[in-house]
């Protein structure tokens, strides 16, 4: 098998290159009808790097509880003012959304990025009360589940979760290893295994595998990999590519959405 083109996403997306425009324009759009009530809060500083910061979006009303949204581009790409818009499903049934940016590899390895999303998480948490929900895409998808890992979260902020969902999530690092990428991954086969969710202790909060019908068949795989060791939740959304597998979250009466905020 041809492992780079197993992961590769963008050539097998019609108008993929349109993606990333179009998130811009949208995430830019939905932050400036949230900063005029007063309901963004943005670059707020967990951490000391400059991309060690994160959003937090409020509903009209004091939170439900906290979710929070994972960005991917494979560790290496994107930060979080691409996807503000992906905070308005959720936000419409009271939950306040914090969105975390995160240093990017080369500079840092994946697992310090685990790191810093845990930190993130923790600060948050911190700030707004009440069940805490985690979702990601891709490799967002990985770190929402490497939460689950043991001494990832405070105590205290663990005991909070109430549901996980990675979307599209890489569960199992080492086919990666083998791959173009991993030269900004920098990854071996020793540190692949131990920065792989599948690998885990299977947790015990609420777990929902979620992936596109149309996705790369590499990430079919991964997703369902991640359900059958872990045992838990497994949609495959149908006619979703990597791409607009998230769209859902932008409806508040969609399944996903509704399906992150039923436990």
């Amino acid at each position: 098998m041809d492992l780079d083109d197993a992961y590769d996403n963008v050539s097998y997306i019609p108008d993929a290159a349109g993606y990333e425009p179009r998130w811009s324009a949208a995430a830019d759009a939905f932050r400036k009808r949230m900063a005029v009530p007063g309901r963004a809060r943005l670059g707020v500083m967990y951490g000391h790097g400059t991309r060690q910061a994160m959003d937090l979006f409020l509903p009209d009303a004091p939170p439900a509880g906290l979710t929070v949204f994972v960005h991917g581009g494979y560790w290496r790409r994107f930060d979080r003012a691409l996807f503000s818009h992906f905070a308005s499903g959720v936000l419409a049934h009271g939950q306040a959304v914090m969105m975390p940016s995160y240093d990017l590899v080369p500079r840092v390895r994946i697992s310090d990025i685990a790191r810093q999303v845990a930190q993130a998480i923790t600060v948050a948490a911190h700030e707004i009360p009440g069940p805490l929900r985690l979702v990601g895409h891709s490799a967002g998808g990985h770190l929402v589940a490497r939460m689950l890992a043991p001494g990832m979260l405070e105590r205290d902020v663990r005991q909070r979760l109430v549901h996980v969902m990675p979307i599209s999530p890489v569960s199992d690092l080492r086919p990666l290893v083998e791959t173009r990428m991993n030269v900004d991954f920098q990854l071996d086969k020793a540190e692949a295994k131990a920065e792989s969710p599948i690998y885990q202790p299977v947790p015990e909060m609420p777990v929902t595998v979620w992936v596109g019908s149309e996705e790369r068949p590499a990430f079919l795989d991964q997703a369902q990999w991640l359900a059958e060791v872990w045992d838990c939740g497994h949609v495959v959304e149908p006619g979703q590519h990597h791409f607009d597998v998230i769209d859902s979250l932008l409806d508040p009466e969609s399944v996903m959405v509704r399906t992150l905020l039923e436990f």
